[in-house]
This record gives structure tokens, C-alpha cells and sequence, in this order.
């Protein structure tokens, strides 16, 4: 009798023990990021940072995430911001440089509810986020009525909203705007910079510089005038005047300042001038002359411009050039040499005759050279530098004989050469 009483208390012990076991559901299968602890009988996170060879590429750095991971540049900084109020002791947050904060409230009593959540937010230095993610810390647990254990996967992330009025921490130089990203601060618009009356604010990314102004460099805590005069001879074409700040250039009288630099010759025959009604204004580098309108001196009358022919009626004439023709010409001071500067040539061309050409006075020195380049035409060739300003009168000939020298006659080219004061 006692056998039977302690074999029913033992198939009762078991049945009921058999019904507890069959209470307890337990769901072990976690979503993609999170797999089963056995020991802690909840899902865990994956450290895929830690189990991923070469997670993250081109020199990013891996930073681990709950039901995840996050790729962010080296400089980037990673602030963890806790959502819920704090309750109980934080727990360390995982990834490089990172400061997190964790929450957890508990549950009250039977059918209550215990999770912890956080977000993750990755600042640029440039502003504005490179990601963001949410997601809850462990799984949701629910206690029932009869004591089944319901073990439920990790939430999902996307179920947290957004709380758009916490303020997020941005490093120094930067602010919080309106969308929740941090963003430069203008030192130089806003006024907050500290520099100094006689310099420049440059906004910088999270910061500022103090530079002096174009023109002026820093001498111990000033900024002082340059003087870019001194620094170069080839600044200005003829003279640099310092200025504060800056330079400029001039030129001499009878010269206008163009493209800055350069000095170009005005043309004063073409704007105002001191010329009478009987005078022509002939321009030159660097000024102008009024020279006769007509240049005939007796006995030689004018045919046309600057043309004097000797009448053949005329006795005197015999012995005279045939005609004279009035040139003029300016040439820079200081050009080189040899240069080929004026060519003469035979208006009229007679029949089996013979054209010689030579520099007939205004020679002096040497200075010039005729070259015979054909029949009826020589090339002036300038062989001595000439500086300026001077002027030179030359006279150039052309003898025609016949070929049997019963014919001769002459022409003179009357060269006025004016040397101007400058190289330009």
C-alpha cells in the first residue's frame, strides 16, 4: 500500500512538472544583426566590426551598431545620445571614440514591460550627420496570465521615432540648426572673432584665421604696408609708385598707364594739339611737332603733299635735285641694331637707265647705312643705338643716268627722323 501511494505521488510530481515544461514557449530565432545567448537567454548584437575581415573600405573606420555596423571616416566623432531618462547604471557603448549613454525602466510587476533604447548619431567636422541609427538595447519580455514566457525578437529600429527637440552635442565651432545637424559657425559674419581693426577675418571650417590685407604683412603683432615697388624692378614699365596697400604705376608726360603696367605713346595729333592752319601735327613716342604744311623753299614749288619739284624752266634748277620729297618718322630710344627702318623707292622708271642710291648728308656719325635691295629701290639700316629724344635730317638720293650717259637726274628723299625719350 505504501509502494502505491509513493508511485502516485511521483507520477504526480512528474505530470506536473511535465505541464510547467510545456507552459514555457521560448523563441530563439533573432533578426539579422543578433543571435542567441544562451546564458542570457536574449538575442545579442554582432560585433561585425570584430568578425567582418576588412568591414569597412578606403580608409574608413568600422564602428560597431546594434543590429549592425557603421562605416564613418577616421576624424569623425560618434556621439551617442540616450533618449529615455536615466534610471539605472550606463552601459559602455561599443565603437572607437564614442561616448554613449543607456537607460533601462522596469517593468511593474506581472504583465509589465522592461527595455532600454539608445540612438547613434555620427558628426562630420564639416557638419551635418554621416548616419544615424536607433535600435533597443535587449529583446522585449512580457510576462502573461499564466505564467508563460514569451520571448520576443529585438524591436524594430524604425519603431523609435525621432525626437527632433533633443539637442545633439556638435564639436567646437560648430552649432545645432533647425534640421537637427551640426553646422560651421561664421565667426567672421556673427562677429565673434577676435580679430584684430588692422587684419582680415577668413571663416574657416569650425574655426577662423586673422590674415592682414592684400598689400600689408605681419610684423610682430601688426600688419604693415608692403612696399611689391621694392620687391620688383620689372613691376612697372617706367615708374612704381607705394601705395597703402598696394601699388600703382606711372608714366612720363606724353604717356598713358594702360593695363596697368605699361605706358603707351598719346597721340596728341589725334586729340588736342597747338598746330596753326599752315602747320601739319606729326606724332612721335612720347610727343609731337608742327611741321610746315608746305616745305618748298624757293626755287622749288609744291606739286602735291609734301612734294617740291625745281621747274626744268629754271636755270638753277640744272644743277638741283628734280624734286625733293618731305618724310618724317619716329623711332624708340635705344633700338637695337642693325635695324632696317625706311625704304626709298623709284616713282618713275626709265628705259635703259641705270638707279644708284646713297646717303647724300645727315651722315655724320655713321649712325645709318643704304642697302641697294633692287634696281629702283634701297633699304635705310639704322647701325648705331640712338637715344632720344633728337632729330636727325637725312638725305637720301637716287642718281638715274642713261646707258650711254647722255641723261641724269636726281631725287631726294628728305628723312626726318625723331628719336623718342624712351624705350617704349
Amino acid at each position: 500500500m505504501m509502494l502505491k501511494a509513493l508511485f502516485l505521488t511521483m507520477l504526480t510530481l512528474a505530470l506536473v512538472k511535465s505541464q510547467d515544461t510545456e507552459e514555457t514557449i521560448t523563441y530563439t530565432q533573432c533578426t539579422d544583426g543578433y543571435e542567441w545567448d544562451p546564458v542570457r537567454q536574449q538575442c545579442k548584437d554582432i560585433d561585425e566590426c570584430d568578425i567582418v575581415p576588412d568591414a569597412c573600405k578606403g580608409g574608413m573606420k568600422c564602428v560597431n551598431h546594434y543590429g549592425g555596423y557603421l562605416c564613418l571616416p577616421k576624424t569623425a566623432q560618434i556621439i551617442v545620445n540616450n533618449e529615455q531618462p536615466q534610471q539605472e547604471t550606463p552601459a559602455a557603448a561599443e565603437g572607437v571614440g564614442a561616448t554613449a549613454n543607456a537607460a533601462a525602466t522596469s517593468g511593474a510587476g506581472a504583465g509589465g514591460m522592461a527595455a532600454s533604447g539608445m540612438a547613434a548619431s555620427a558628426v562630420m567636422p564639416g557638419g551635418g550627420f554621416v548616419a544615424s541609427a536607433a535600435a533597443v538595447a535587449g529583446p522585449e519580455v512580457q510576462t502573461g496570465r499564466n505564467n508563460f514566457v514569451i520571448r520576443r525578437n529585438p524591436a524594430d529600429p524604425q519603431r523609435i521615432p525621432a525626437n527632433p527637440s533633443h539637442r545633439i552635442q556638435c564639436a567646437t565651432g560648430y552649432e545645432q540648426s533647425e534640421h537637427n545637424v551640426c553646422q560651421d559657425i561664421d565667426e567672421c559674419t556673427a562677429g565673434t572673432h577676435n580679430c584684430r581693426a588692422d587684419q582680415v577675418c577668413i571663416n574657416l571650417r569650425g574655426s577662423f584665421a586673422c590674415q592682414c590685407p592684400p598689400g600689408y604683412q605681419k610684423r610682430g603683432e601688426q600688419c604693415v604696408d608692403i612696399d611689391e615697388c621694392r620687391t620688383s624692378s620689372y613691376l612697372c614699365q617706367y615708374q612704381c609708385v607705394n601705395e597703402p596697400g598696394k601699388f600703382s604705376c606711372m608714366c612720363p608726360q606724353g604717356y598713358q598707364v594702360v593695363r596697368s603696367r605699361t605706358c603707351q605713346d598719346i597721340n596728341e595729333c589725334e586729340t588736342t594739339n597747338e598746330c596753326r592752319e599752315d602747320e601739319m601735327c606729326w606724332n612721335y613716342h612720347g610727343g609731337f611737332r608742327c611741321y610746315p604744311r608746305n616745305p618748298c623753299q624757293d626755287p622749288y614749288i609744291l606739286t602735291s603733299e609734301n612734294r617740291c619739284v625745281c621747274p626744268v624752266s629754271s636755270a638753277v634748277c640744272r644743277e638741283l635735285p628734280q624734286s625733293i620729297v618731305y618724310k618724317y618718322m619716329s623711332i624708340r630710344s635705344d633700338r637695337s641694331v642693325p635695324s632696317d627702318i625706311f625704304q626709298i623707292q623709284a616713282t618713275t622708271i626709265y628705259a635703259n637707265t641705270i638707279n644708284t642710291f646713297r646717303i647724300k648728308s645727315g651722315n655724320e656719325n655713321g649712325e645709318f647705312y643704304l642697302r641697294q635691295t633692287s634696281p629702283v629701290s634701297a633699304m635705310l639700316v639704322l647701325v648705331k643705338s640712338l637715344s632720344g629724344p633728337r632729330e636727325y635730317i637725312v638725305d637720301l638720293e637716287m642718281l638715274t643716268v642713261n646707258s650711254i650717259g647722255t641723261f641724269r637726274t636726281s631725287s631726294v628723299l628728305r628723312l626726318t627722323i625723331i628719336v623718342g625719350p624712351f624705350s617704349f
